[in-house]
């Protein structure tokens, strides 16, 4: 293909220098949204009597069929072309003739293509939040299923309190419900048009910015010429968001992948997302899991490149920028991924309450529950606190658990120990019993599936 900035010099380049510098092996995927952009800005030159109305009723229908025939596959991106925008604006001119030469009057590919990866991401964003509520959907389902199912509450790795398997994991739901709103912000920080900033400074065409940025769905119009040009706040936003999900997903892939071990078994994946092993044929590998734990970092990467890119960089634009679309890119189509196989997994995993009952019932986790029976009695909490732990160690010794301890070594250690002690430090009661807003009773967790359901449905 010609090159169109041939004009002060012949357009010549080295062969290496062309292949380095073409981005339109990647940023040929931003080909409709380049086109939408086209269409409106020709509409616009049409309306201010900048082009004749005939050339502008051209060059849309000319680009429409172009993005009919991308679509269809009847037009073939030309690899050799030297980004997306000049490979449409050069399909068009052979098609239309001069009236497509008039279609970058007032434009610059500066604030074009800072146009085309704004709507680009603000149609991922609403994909990738569809798909976040998706997930949230399955994990409510699942949740609902385990209201009673009682498990044991971990920190440090430790056994620690009685919860639910539905408190558990409505945890991350209440983390994907924060990165749905956090996309959602990142979106509307987005939606600022920069079309007319030109290369860096404006136009002395009398442009109406307002009319192309109310066509393609913009809530406003960049303020400043330059920073139209220069600013990728919003893929650097868009990449944090996407690396805060990453962390959340890869947290609750290190849960499944301890879960569905020997060790916990507290789950069981389905076939349909596990892999065996070429030599053991024992094994049941959480590979999907394991991966997304993995995909994690590369998303991470994504966000410190561009953030890498731009902090040096002097205004307006600069060839650095370009590094942009592959980091977004990838970021998006990681995030994509991860979100369908979790969706997936989630969905189809199997949950063994008994297990879960019976790593909740060797593990002195109702010992709080054991100090606050006496502090209900009338006995200080640092007190009681230290009962508790005597009668746990002398537990461990003699081989009992709070629930077989005997009364006459419970009176041994305080006279405000009566039979009812038992009925206080059962499991369900104690989950049962935690009532507290956000706690793990059957009526907390519903409230908390109601909400997470009220947000995905929304």
């Amino acid at each position: 293909m010609n090159k169109m900035w041939a004009g002060l010099t012949s357009g010549e380049t080295n062969k290496l220098a062309d292949d380095f510098n073409s981005s339109i092996s990647f940023d040929c995927r931003m080909f409709e949204q380049d086109i939408k952009g086209s269409m409106v800005h020709a509409a616009m030159l049409a309306s201010k009597g900048i082009i004749e109305q005939e050339d502008a009723d051209k060059i849309v229908e000319g680009l429409q069929g172009i993005l009919e025939d991308l679509k269809s596959g009847a037009l073939a991106i030309d690899e050799n072309a030297e980004d997306i925008h000049m490979f449409v604006e050069e399909i068009l001119t052979e098609r239309i003739g001069d009236a497509g030469k008039k279609l970058h009057t007032a434009r610059s590919r500066n604030d074009q293509v800072a146009l085309d990866l704004r709507l680009y991401l603000r149609d991922e964003i609403t994909g990738l939040e569809d798909k976040l509520k998706q997930l949230m959907l399955t994990v409510a389902d699942l949740a609902a299923e385990h209201k009673s199912t009682i498990m044991p509450g971990y920190t440090h790795l430790q056994r620690a309190q009685p919860i639910t398997f539905a408190h558990q994991i409505l945890t991350y739901a209440m983390m994907f419900s924060r990165d749905l709103s956090r996309l959602e912000d990142c979106k509307k920080r987005m939606n600022i048009s920069p079309i007319g900033s030109c290369a860096l400074a404006g136009t002395t065409y009398d442009t109406d910015r307002y009319f192309e940025a109310e066509k393609l769905g913009f809530d406003d119009i960049t303020l400043n010429s330059i920073d139209g040009v220069s600013d990728r706040d919003f893929c650097v936003e868009f990449l944090a968001c996407a690396s805060l999900i990453m962390v959340h997903l890869s947290r609750f892939s290190e849960e499944i992948i301890l879960w569905s071990s020997w060790e916990f078994k507290f789950i069981e994946l389905s076939s349909d997302f596990t892999t065996g092993s070429s030599i053991m044929p024992q094994k049941k590998n959480s590979d999907m899991a394991e991966l997304t734990r993995g995909k994690s970092g590369r998303v991470f990467g994504d966000l410190m490149a561009l953030l890498t890119m731009l902090k040096g960089l002097p205004l307006a634009y600069n060839k650095d920028m370009q590094e942009d679309k592959e980091a977004v890119f990838d970021a998006v189509d990681t995030l994509k991924m991860c979100l369908d196989v979790f969706t997936g997994m989630v969905g189809s995993m199997t949950v063994i309450p008994e297990n879960m009952l019976n790593a909740a019932g060797r593990g002195f986790i109702n010992a709080t529950d054991l100090a606050d029976y006496l502090v209900k009695k009338g006995m200080p909490f640092r007190d009681a606190y230290k009962i508790s732990g005597k009668i746990v160690n002398e537990c461990m010794s003699g081989g009992y658990v709070l629930e077989t301890f005997p009364m006459d070594k419970y009176k041994a250690h305080s006279d405000l120990f009566t039979e009812d002690v038992y009925e206080e430090i059962n499991l369900k009661t104690c989950v049962e019993k935690r009532k507290s807003a956000g706690g793990p009773s059957v009526e907390s967790v519903e409230k908390q599936i109601e909400y997470i359901k009220t947000i995905a449905e929304a």
